[in-house]
């Protein structure tokens, strides 16, 4: 198989035959092999049954039904994993993406050898106000963020070497961030094409404001955790060990004072300093078990790798 095509949907069920019809006129002629796979994740409009239709007629199409709305990641984490093409798209029902740019991104793929190759709507007819100007601040964080050019992140056209998304894990909604998890996993041959961005035909946008709040946060979680996923006590280790001195200096402090200037009857406790130093103590020590249980669960996730591992070799002259 050249190319598998992922369309993950919800509620799309009047621009289905109609994307459908477009990608085999752009792709017929051009890509000796590829396959179409739907994802409905979790429609109620008679979209489930549309792909069963188109389907029956045409053997190089897929479908995967969700029975309830788990989200566009978990959509294409089940399309990742059936896919069977050399190069696996993205791409979105609404026919805002265009199948006509697939044959020149797949040359691409090919010729220059890219680990993943991004769309890049450049000229957008979305509404200014809600979603160009968020979408703009949203895409320069993530490029701060993550050291990727990428001028857009969310970009549901998107072209991946079929190692790349067999070695990936998508959840959540990090769907919009598998340019950086690609990226953390060693892919770094990252490219991007600019792609004409259609204006939508049918429905509604099924994403609100609440995506870019989400956005932020998934990304600081994404940060976290290439930063210090892999020794989680550099992070808490370093808080813990400045909370605990913090308090430590600040009760002796108190201490000294009671004992040598201030010896009136004025107890400890009844001072605010005593507070701070107690509960940064605390919090201390809070970081520091913290770290140590980050610290024996990425040690056991090496041994289970490293098991693994020997299990899959094969010795010559064993059956």
């Amino acid at each position: 198989m050249d190319i598998s095509i992922i369309i993950p949907l919800l509620n799309e069920n009047d621009s289905l035959v109609e994307l459908h019809q477009w990608i085999t006129q752009e792709l017929q002629d051009t890509v000796p092999a590829f396959e179409v796979i739907f994802i409905d994740d979790g429609s109620t409009d008679g979209s489930w049954q549309t792909i069963e239709k188109i389907a029956q007629k045409f053997p190089n199409v897929r479908g995967i039904r969700f029975e309830q709305n788990f989200g566009k990641s978990q959509a294409l984490h089940a399309g990742f994993a059936i896919a069977d093409g050399k190069i696996v798209f993205t791409m979105d029902a609404d026919l805002q993406d265009s199948p006509a740019e697939i044959p020149n991104m797949y040359t691409r793929m090919i010729e220059e050898q890219w680990d993943l190759l991004s769309g890049w709507k450049k000229k957008r007819y979305d509404s200014v106000l809600f979603k160009n100007i968020p979408s703009k601040l949203f895409n320069w964080a993530a490029r701060k963020n993550s050291g990727i050019a990428l001028h857009d992140f969310n970009c549901g056209l998107k072209a991946y070497r079929q190692e790349v998304i067999k070695n990936i894990e998508v959840y959540g909604e990090m769907h919009r961030y598998i340019p950086v998890i690609a990226a953390h996993k060693g892919y770094r041959k990252i490219g991007e094409q600019v792609v004409v961005h259609q204006a939508r035909k049918y429905g509604h946008t099924k994403f609100g404001m609440n995506r870019f709040i989400n956005g932020f946060l998934d990304l600081v979680t994404l940060s976290f955790l290439h930063k210090f996923g892999k020794r989680p006590m550099h992070f808490f280790g370093f808080w813990g060990t400045l909370m605990f001195v913090i308090g430590f200096l600040s009760a002796g402090i108190l201490g000294i004072d009671k004992l040598y200037f201030h010896t009136d009857g004025r107890l400890i406790a009844e001072r605010p300093e005593f507070y701070i130093a107690l509960t940064t103590m605390i919090l201390g020590s809070q970081f520091f078990v913290a770290g140590f249980l980050g610290e024996l669960l990425v040690g056991q996730q090496k041994n289970n790798l490293r098991y693994t591992i020997a299990k899959k070799i094969n010795f010559p002259n064993e059956p």
